[in-house]
């Protein structure tokens, strides 16, 4: 029976049985569902068809959520791709995550990978390198289930939900998740996972949760943008040899402590930080009078 507890012991696993992070993760899946093997692929087969299809709608968007305060920028970066600082394949992944999470604010629907408010970081992310990378969907889908691997450690000995441990919950868990998943879709090793899951996450700790008006648009949506290059640079960085000084499981307890040490003000309450601007108060009242 496949068990763990640990990014660690996911990645002695992989090492032992000589295989991949996301093999482990279904297995792991499959014994605690009770499914077959082709169920859960295929249950991940739609959920990347469905992250494809947010990307889709996402960087062709033009229109404005409810609020009115986001809508129709993933198509103004995607349409500045060759003319930009960082490239295409960077400007890509901002363009498909920005968009992802603005069609999440028009109502549109996504995969919460791992939750709505991070939901644009995951799918952009491996969108993008797997394009790069030319993967089948055969290791696509074993990458998304190395991302759940990921993402189940964290929940089970942090938090994934801003309202407990503030946006580093959300945002960096993705980041993590992501990193992780690129680094297994180039070819690398499970060590080299576990360092860029390290790398993502240690670099977001203390990220506020504040999100104005009480919305998930802003900062949310163009900080999904944000995180996905995030996690690209941690999982290059991994991916060149760059290992992380704090192991992978004590960067994931330090999240949970400064989670739990953060003020209520910055975890998702829109009492404090950017929703406390004056501009972020005249918002409120304009949204909700």
């Amino acid at each position: 029976m496949v068990n763990f507890n640990s990014i660690k012991e996911l990645i002695e696993l992989a090492k032992e049985r000589k295989t991949t992070i996301g093999k482990i993760t279904m297995e792991y899946e499959q014994e605690h569902s009770f499914e077959s093997e082709e169920h859960m692929l295929k249950s991940m087969q739609d959920n990347w068809h469905v992250m494809q299809e947010s990307i889709e709608r996402g960087i062709a968007n033009k229109d404005k959520s409810l609020s009115g305060l986001t809508g129709g920028d993933a198509v103004k970066i995607y349409a500045h791709r060759d003319d930009s600082y960082t490239g295409r394949t960077v400007m890509t992944a901002a363009a498909s995550a920005v968009g992802v999470s603005e069609v999440n604010a028009v109502m549109g629907r996504i995969v919460a990978c791992p939750t709505a408010g991070s939901c644009g970081i995951v799918p952009a992310a491996i969108k993008t390198a797997a394009e790069k990378n030319h993967n089948t969907e055969e290791e696509i889908l074993d990458a998304l289930f190395t991302a759940a691997g990921i993402g189940l450690v964290i929940e089970a000995n942090a938090s994934i939900a801003g309202a407990y441990g503030g946006c580093q919950a959300e945002c960096g868990t993705a980041a993590g998740m992501a990193a992780g998943a690129m680094v297994q879709l180039a070819g690398g090793t499970p060590d080299q996972v576990g360092h860029a899951v390290a790398l993502a996450i240690k670099n977001l700790l203390g990220l506020a949760c504040d999100p104005v008006a009480g919305l998930v648009e802003v900062p949310c949506v163009k900080r999904n943008g944000f995180v996905s290059v995030h996690s690209m640079v941690a999982a290059d960085m991994a991916l060149a040899g760059v290992e992380s000084v704090i192991p992978v499981d004590e960067v994931i307890d330090a999240m949970d402590r400064i989670g739990r040490s953060l003020p209520r003000t910055v975890k998702e309450t829109a009492e404090g930080g950017l929703a406390l601007t004056r501009t972020g108060k005249e918002i409120s009242k304009r949204v909700f009078g």
